[in-house]
C-alpha cells in the first residue's frame, strides 16, 4: 500500500511538471502591451466612465466600407489549374468590413468622450466559378474579428481603441477619423488598424487602411440638389411618375441602371470626354448600382453610393471600390416629378471633393414594347469642355422589365395589327379538346424558367420568359405596379367577363446565344426579346410579335437599332394532362433569308411545372409520408407477433428460412445504411423552390428513421434467435441445415437470372424512352441516367426479391419434408400485405399523379427502390398473393402438397418419426 501510494505521488509531481513547462512557450515573443494608455493618449485622452449611453454612434457596414493593406492577416489565395488575367473590376476578389459599436457605450466624466466598445470584422473573399481555364477557389484564412476598447472624442472626431482579434494571437491598435454632423463632403470615415507586435513576430500584420461611410441622423444635407437639375433635360409633367406618399424611400433602396453613351464613345475603352470616372480607370462603364446609405422620409432627400462596372450586371454584394465610386445626396423635385442629384468623387487623399457632378432620374410614365425602361435619367457636369473633369452627357436607364413599386404606370400596345396578321385566331370555335384546362393569363405558370432552345443545325441554348402585364394589369409577379391604362369602371367590368383571347405582354431572355450561329454577334452572349401579343386561355395558345434592340458592338448606344421582324408563339400544356408533356414553340424571323438581321428559326421547349401540380404533389407527399410510417409500424407489429409466436412454440423457430430473414433484415438496413436523406428527401432543395413544403420533412424524416430502426431492430432479433436455434445440437436440426442449403442453390441462381433478364427489359425500355427526348432535356436526362444505373437497377430488383420475400421459406418447407406451421398467418399474411401496398398504391398514383417531373419527390413506392408500373404492379401483387396461398397450403397439407401422391408419401413417413431429444 505504501509502495501504491509513493508510486501516485511520483506520476502526480511528474504529471505537474509536465504541464508546468508544457504551458511555457518556446522561442516565443513577450505579447504586446493592450495599455490603452500607451497607444491612445495623445489621440483621445483615458476618461473614467459613468453612466450608459446608448446614443447610435459611427459604424462601417457593407458595402459602404474598403480596406486595403494588412498583408499577413488575411491570408485568401486563388489557386486554378491555369493562369488567367481578370481585369480589376471583374469582381471575382471581394473585400469586406464592418465596425459594429456593442451596447457597452458608457458617458465618462469628461464632456463629449465616451468608453466604446466594438467589433471590428475583416472579410477577404474569393468567389467560387469556372471558367475555359479551369477552376478557381479559395483556400485559406479569409475572415477575422476583432474585440476593441477605447475612446470616442465628439469634440475632435477621431476614435482610438485597443484589443485582439478572436481566438488568434493578433493585437491591434485601431484610430477612425469621423465628423458628428457630416455634410457630403466631409461624410467619409477613414482610419488606420495597426499591429502591436513587432515586425520579426509571425502575428505581424501590415498596417490596414479604412474608408467607408456611416449612416447618422446628424446628417447636414447641402440644398445644392435642391435647386433643380439645371442643365438637364426636361421632360413634360405627364410623361413621368410621381412618388405616392411614404414610397419615397423604398422606391430608392436600390437602383442598377445600364449606361448609354454618345456615338464617339460607343466603345469598349476609355475615350476623352466620355467617361465619368477618374483617370485611373482605363475602361468605359457599362452598367451603374446606387445604393441607399440613408433616406429621410419626410425631407425626400437620400444619400447614395453610386459604383460604375465594366460588366452586365452589378451583384448586390457588391464591395466598395473608391476609384469607380461617387459619393451623391438627392432630392425629390416634386413639381417636374424627378429626382435630382448631386454627387462627388473619393479622392486618393481619403477625401470626398470635385462635386461638380449632376444627375437626374425619374419614373417614365408610359410604357410599350419598344420602351420598358422603369428608370431613366442622365449625368453630366457642370464643368465646361476645357476644364479637367469634363465629359459628355451619358444617358441611363434600368434593366428592361425590372419594376420598381410606382402606381399610375401605362402601357401602350403597339404591335397588335401585326400580331393579328402574325397570328391568326379562331375566336368562334377555338381548337378544343373536351375538359381541358390550360393556365389562367396571370397564374405563375405562365412563367417559362428553363427553357431549351434549338437552332436548324441542332446547336442549342437555354432561356426564360415571363409575363410583363396581362391586358392593362400588371402581372401576378409585379402586383406592386399598378397599370392604370383603364379607367372607366364598366370597361373594367366588361374586361373581367371577357372569356376570348387576351393581350398580353413578355419579356424573353436568350442565354448562350454564342452557339447559335446567327445570333452570335452579340458580346454579352444573351439576347433580350419584348414581345406582346394575344393568349387563349380556351386552347393555350400565345402569339406573339417581338422586338430585340441591335448595337454595333454590344452596348447600349443612341444609334442601337430596333429590329421587331420577330414572331414567337408557344404552345402550353393542358394542366389536367396526366401524361405531362413539354410546352413548344418557336421563335422567328420574318425578314428575307437574305437580310443581314435575318436568322433560322429557333425551336423551343420547356418543362411543363404546373402549381397545381405541385399543390397535389405537396397532397400526395403528405400522404405518403403517412403510409411510410404505417407501413413500418405494421412491419413492426407482424414481427412481434411472429416472436411471440415462436416463443410460444420454440420447436418451430429452426424451420424458419434463414435466407427470408436475411432478406427482411436487410430490405430494413438498407435504407438506414445508404444516405437515407437521398431516398426520402432526394433533391430536396429544386423540390422546396417547386412545393414551398417546408420543414415539414425533416420532422418526418426523424419519425421514419426511427420506426424504420425499429422494425429493422426487430427483424433482425428474430433472425437471432433463428439463428440460435438452429446451432441449438438437436439431431433433427441437421436437416435444417440441409434444406436450407438445398434452397440456398436453387434460389441463387434463380435471382441471378431474373435480374439479368429485368436489367435486359429495362436497358430496352430506356432505350425507346431515349428516343422520345432531346438531349436537352434536362428533366428526361435526369430520370434516364437513373434508370440506366446499375446501382439503380441492383435497388429495384432487390426490392423485387423483397416483394418475394416468401419464395427461400416455399422453397425450405419442400426440401425439408415439412408440414410444421414455423410462420404465424399474422407474420407472413401481414408482412405480405405491406410489400404489396405500395404496388396497389402506385396503381392509384398512376391514374391521379402521373407528372413525370414530380417523380423525384415519392417517398412512398419509389421507383428507384423497386419495380412500379402498371404490369410490374399487377404482376408482383398477383405473385405475392401467390406466395402467402402456397405458404398457407404447406403449413396445412404439407410442404410438397402440389406433387402427386407418391413423393408426398415419404413426407408423411417422415412425420411419423418421433422426435428425440438431446437428453
Amino acid at each position: 500500500m505504501k509502495k501504491f501510494a509513493t508510486m501516485s505521488l511520483q506520476s502526480f509531481l511528474l504529471l505537474s511538471l509536465f504541464t508546468i513547462f508544457s504551458t511555457i512557450p518556446i522561442a516565443s515573443s513577450t505579447p504586446p502591451s493592450l495599455s490603452y494608455s500607451d497607444h491612445c493618449s495623445s489621440t483621445v485622452p483615458e476618461s473614467n466612465p459613468t453612466i450608459p449611453d446608448y446614443t447610435i454612434y459611427p459604424h462601417l457596414q457593407s458595402p459602404f466600407s474598403y480596406y486595403h493593406g494588412g498583408d499577413g492577416l488575411l491570408t485568401t489565395t486563388t489557386t486554378t489549374t491555369s493562369t488567367t488575367n481578370f481585369s480589376q473590376f471583374s469582381f471575382n476578389h471581394h473585400k469586406y468590413i464592418s465596425f459594429e459599436p456593442t451596447k457597452h457605450i458608457f458617458k465618462t466624466n469628461t464632456n463629449g468622450v465616451y468608453k466604446i466598445e466594438a467589433y471590428l470584422h475583416l472579410q477577404s473573399t474569393n468567389d467560387y466559378y469556372y471558367s475555359r481555364h479551369g477552376r478557381y477557389f479559395n483556400d485559406s484564412r479569409s475572415s477575422v474579428k476583432f474585440l476593441l476598447n477605447g475612446f470616442l472624442s465628439e469634440k475632435s472626431g477621431k476614435i482610438c481603441m485597443v484589443g485582439s482579434a478572436k481566438n488568434l494571437n493578433f493585437h491591434a491598435v485601431l484610430k477612425l477619423n469621423y465628423v458628428m454632423n457630416p455634410t457630403i463632403v466631409d461624410s467619409l470615415i477613414s482610419g488606420r488598424l495597426v499591429s502591436l507586435s513587432s515586425s520579426t513576430d509571425s502575428n505581424y500584420f501590415e498596417p490596414v487602411w479604412i474608408l467607408g461611410f456611416s449612416e447618422t441622423r446628424n446628417y447636414k444635407y447641402s440644398g445644392e440638389s435642391g435647386n433643380g437639375c439645371d442643365s438637364g433635360i426636361d421632360f413634360p409633367t405627364d410623361q413621368s411618375l410621381s412618388l405616392p406618399p411614404r414610397k419615397f424611400c423604398s422606391s430608392q433602396r436600390r437602383i442598377d441602371a445600364v449606361l448609354t453613351y454618345k456615338n464617339e464613345c460607343n466603345s469598349s475603352t476609355k475615350k476623352k470626354n466620355c467617361t465619368v470616372l477618374d483617370d485611373g480607370i482605363d475602361y468605359l462603364p457599362r452598367v451603374m448600382s446606387m445604393d441607399s446609405i440613408q433616406c429621410s422620409e419626410e425631407e425626400r432627400k437620400v444619400r447614395f453610393l453610386i459604383q460604375f462596372g465594366n460588366g452586365s450586371y452589378m451583384g448586390y454584394d457588391q464591395p466598395f471600390e473608391p476609384n469607380s465610386t461617387l459619393v451623391a445626396e438627392a432630392s425629390w423635385d416634386a413639381e417636374k416629378s424627378q429626382l435630382c442629384i448631386v454627387a462627388c468623387r473619393v479622392l486618393k487623399d481619403d477625401h470626398v471633393g470635385n462635386c461638380s457632378i449632376r444627375m437626374s432620374l425619374r419614373y417614365p410614365a408610359l410604357w410599350s414594347i419598344k420602351n420598358r425602361e422603369a428608370i431613366v435619367g442622365q449625368i453630366w457636369t457642370n464643368k465646361t469642355v476645357n476644364e479637367a473633369g469634363y465629359f459628355n452627357k451619358i444617358m441611363f436607364g434600368s434593366y428592361e422589365n425590372n419594376m420598381v413599386g410606382v402606381s399610375g404606370l401605362r402601357y401602350n400596345y403597339t404591335q397588335m395589327e401585326r400580331v393579328r396578321k402574325s397570328c391568326p385566331m379562331n375566336n368562334n370555335n377555338p381548337v378544343k379538346r373536351k375538359g381541358e384546362r390550360y393556365p389562367e393569363a396571370k397564374s405563375y405558370d405562365m412563367r417559362l424558367h428553363n427553357m431549351r432552345i434549338k437552332d436548324s443545325k441542332g446547336k442549342n441554348a437555354w432561356g426564360t420568359a415571363y409575363p410583363v402585364l396581362v391586358g392593362d394589369e400588371s402581372y401576378e409577379d409585379n402586383s406592386m405596379v399598378v397599370f392604370s391604362s383603364v379607367r372607366d369602371e364598366s370597361e373594367m367590368e366588361a374586361k373581367r367577363s371577357y372569356t376570348g383571347p387576351l393581350n398580353i405582354s413578355y419579356a424573353i431572355s436568350i442565354y448562350g446565344i454564342s452557339s447559335l450561329t446567327n445570333l452570335a454577334s452579340n458580346p454579352l452572349n444573351t439576347l433580350q426579346i419584348s414581345a406582346e401579343g394575344v393568349y387563349d386561355e380556351e386552347t393555350g395558345n400565345l402569339c406573339m410579335v417581338g422586338c430585340t434592340k441591335l448595337s454595333k458592338d454590344g452596348q447600349r448606344s443612341k444609334t442601337e437599332s430596333i429590329d421587331c421582324e420577330v414572331v414567337v408563339k408557344f404552345q402550353y400544356q393542358p394542366m389536367n394532362s396526366k401524361n405531362g408533356g413539354q410546352i413548344k414553340g418557336t421563335i422567328k424571323s420574318t425578314r428575307k433569308e437574305t437580310d443581314p438581321l435575318y436568322f433560322a428559326q429557333l425551336e423551343v421547349s420547356a418543362s411543363t411545372y404546373y402549381t397545381e401540380d405541385a399543390r397535389n404533389s405537396i397532397w400526395r407527399m403528405d400522404l405518403e409520408i403517412a403510409m411510410v410510417l404505417i407501413s413500418n409500424t405494421l412491419a413492426c407489429v407482424f414481427v412481434v407477433l411472429q416472436i411471440f409466436y415462436v416463443r410460444k412454440n420454440p420447436g418451430l423457430l429452426p424451420l424458419a428460412s434463414l435466407v427470408m430473414l436475411v432478406i427482411l433484415v436487410f430490405g430494413h438496413m438498407i435504407p438506414l445504411v445508404l444516405n437515407f436523406e437521398t431516398l426520402f428527401l432526394g433533391k430536396r432543395d429544386r423540390r422546396r423552390q417547386l412545393l414551398r413544403s417546408g420543414g415539414w420533412f425533416e420532422v418526418n424524416e426523424v419519425m421514419v428513421r426511427i420506426v424504420t430502426m425499429a422494425a429493422f431492430l426487430l427483424q433482425f432479433r428474430l433472425l437471432q434467435l433463428t439463428w440460435s436455434a438452429r446451432l441449438g445440437g438437436e439431431k433433427n436440426q441437421k436437416a435444417s441445415w440441409v434444406a436450407e442449403k438445398k434452397a440456398l442453390f436453387v434460389s441463387t441462381p434463380l435471382y441471378i437470372v431474373g435480374f439479368l433478364v429485368a436489367l435486359f427489359l429495362n436497358l430496352r425500355n430506356n432505350k425507346s424512352d431515349n428516343s422520345m427526348y432531346s438531349s436537352y432535356d434536362v428533366a428526361a436526362t435526369t430520370v434516364v441516367h437513373q434508370q440506366n444505373s446499375l446501382w439503380g437497377d441492383l435497388k429495384s430488383y432487390g426490392g423485387l426479391v423483397l416483394d418475394g420475400f416468401l419464395f427461400p421459406q416455399i422453397l425450405l418447407n419442400m426440401f425439408r419434408i415439412s408440414g410444421e406451421k414455423p410462420l404465424s398467418r399474422s407474420f407472413y399474411i401481414g408482412t405480405t400485405f405491406v410489400r404489396l401496398l405500395p404496388h396497389a398504391y402506385d396503381l392509384y398514383r398512376a391514374h391521379n399523379y402521373a407528372r413525370k417531373q414530380f417523380e423525384e419527390s415519392y417517398i412512398y413506392a419509389n421507383p428507384s427502390a423497386d419495380y412500379y408500373s402498371t404490369a410490374w404492379d399487377v404482376g408482383i401483387t398477383c405473385g405475392g398473393v401467390a406466395f402467402a396461398i402456397i405458404i398457407y397450403l404447406q403449413q396445412r397439407f404439407g410442404g410438397r402438397f402440389f406433387l402427386p401422391r407418391r413423393f408426398r408419401e415419404a413426407e408423411a413417413v417422415y412425420e411419423k418419426v418421433p422426435v428425440v431429444s438431446s437428453e
